[in-house]
């Protein structure tokens, strides 16, 4: 591992020492796919195994349950513990020491008929990525949960945010990023093909994607770029074990700034500040849960019965769930005797109407199944 650790640190100083342009593009592609899969090897061992094989050292063994997964990471005694109190009514032992967690604390809110499943992992450090303090297990968990919240103190320097992005990036966690619209097809024979569909100006070209394959030796493929990517970004394609989560920054302990302070803290995108102690501002961020894990509520209606609105079926969607997607949440049988659905709400036409299959759902629509009669 030690000799894996010495060419990352070798490839990235020389990264460092190459200027970037046009003539440098087709050395720096090289330098970045042998700098991925160095670190693929140094993190899931030999061969650059994807997390969760027996060479990658799994996370908390926390079953899964709830609608919604969350997890909270940060550095210790930042309040994750007070928070995941405030939220679930879980009780979270926390004190004025650090490492006061040892393990993966679950608990679970109910918000707008959901019911969110919110981890209090223990807190990571420097290196984590690495296996320092438990580092692997933490993040590993962090990879299965819908959306992170990276908490931090209010009061401490921000590099904490960076040291925390770069460890979930080290171990293949993209945040509030989407994966790239980038098809890799890997063919018997016929060399490489490469297309663009969008004009590239990130620094992709056709001998790029050359370079990149034949680091991963992939000698035959179909490429075709619908969207202006980065070379990092088409590697983690290459890669395909990466995990695309959507996370929020929490500030917590808001009640030790001054407002200057939280002037400046105001300007951060994807943050909500909050004292998880004095219970302020916790109502904006479950609203801000909701609406990065796209979720709706549709509600039951069995026939000659009011409809249920106590128990919402909720669908994750960032368009909007079709009623086969609805149909299946509840139970796969039932599309064997569907025949149709009608709907209220905000997609129908007119209230109520007769629906397939395909027809696109809203929040808080009503729907009825009817199956096939015979």
């Amino acid at each position: 591992m030690s000799d894996v650790q010495a060419k990352i640190d070798e490839i990235e100083a020389e990264m460092a020492r190459t200027q970037k342009n046009k003539a440098t593009n087709y050395h720096l592609g090289t330098l970045k796919a042998k700098l991925a899969k160095l670190r693929s090897e140094l993190l899931n061992g030999p061969g650059g195994k994807k997390s969760g094989t027996k060479n990658a050292e799994r996370g908390f063994d926390v079953t899964k349950s709830g609608d919604t997964r969350i997890g909270l990471v940060g550095f210790p005694s930042v309040g994750k513990s007070t928070l995941l109190t405030t939220l679930t009514g879980t009780r979270s032992e926390a004190a004025a020491y650090e490492f006061t967690t040892l393990t993966c604390i679950p608990g679970t809110m109910k918000y707008k008929g959901a019911r969110i499943q919110v981890l209090d992992l223990p807190g990571i450090i420097e290196g984590a990525a690495e296996g320092k303090g438990r580092g692997r297990q933490v993040i590993s968990t962090a990879r299965t949960c819908n959306m992170i919240l990276i908490v931090l103190d209010a009061g401490k320097p921000l590099t904490h945010k960076k040291i925390i992005e770069a460890e979930l990036f080290s171990f293949g966690i993209r945040i509030n990023q989407k994966p790239p619209n980038v098809k890799v097809v890997k063919k018997e024979n016929g060399g490489i093909g490469y297309q663009e569909i969008v004009h590239q100006t990130k620094g992709m070209s056709a001998d790029i994607a050359r370079v990149v394959l034949k680091e991963y030796k992939i000698s035959c493929a179909e490429i075709i770029l619908r969207e202006n990517i980065t070379v990092d970004q088409f590697i983690d394609v290459i890669e395909g074990n990466r995990a695309y989560v959507p996370v929020l920054y929490v500030f917590n302990k808001i009640d030790s700034l001054t407002i200057e302070e939280l002037d400046i803290l105001d300007q951060m995108p994807n943050y909500v500040p909050l004292s998880s102690q004095h219970a302020w501002n916790i109502e904006e961020l479950m609203e801000e849960i909701w609406d990065r894990c796209n979720m709706l509520r549709i509600y039951t209606k069995p026939r000659g019965q009011a409809p249920d609105y106590d128990d919402p079926v909720i669908l994750h969607s960032e368009r909007n769930p079709t009623v086969e997607e609805f149909c299946n949440r509840l139970h796969k049988s039932i599309m064997e005797e569907f025949s149709h659905a009608i709907v209220w709400g905000r997609s129908a036409k007119h209230q109520p109407q007769r629906c397939g299959k395909d027809h696109f759902l809203q929040d808080e629509d009503i729907v009825q199944i009817v199956k096939r009669s015979g």
